[in-house]
């Protein structure tokens, strides 16, 4: 299994940066994929998160109404889509891949998202 995330960069506040995460390795229409960031000093939290076919996306308080994850099965590449972006957002924001329920969870290496006029 493989995740590679990119997108990441330094971004004014109220800008947009999207990020993306190819997929290999893994049959990745079958999984659950997620956003997690995690700032200095504080725990991973959860960003977005979108179901392997059909359901609802779910999102953090703190981003919904920004943020927008999507997925393209036939690509491999879940992205997320951030707008109006503030300095709170800045983290390492991590790419995460899960069967379901109970199952091993997969991580990318992470991308930085700099948020800083």
């Amino acid at each position: 299994v493989q995740l590679v995330e990119s997108g990441g960069g330094l971004v004014q506040p109220g800008g947009s940066l999207r990020l993306s995460c190819a997929a290999s390795g893994f049959t990745f229409s079958s999984y659950a994929m997620s956003w997690y960031r995690q700032a200095p000093g504080k725990e991973r939290e959860l960003v977005a998160t979108i179901p392997s076919v059909g359901g609802n996306t779910n999102y953090g308080d703190s981003v919904k109404g920004r943020f927008t994850i999507s997925r393209d099965n036939a690509k491999n590449t879940v992205f997320l889509q951030m707008n109006s972006l503030k300095p709170e957002d800045t983290a390492v924001y991590y790419c995460c891949a899960v069967r379901g329920v109970g199952y091993r969870r997969y991580w990318g290496q992470g991308t930085q998202v700099t948020v800083s006029s």
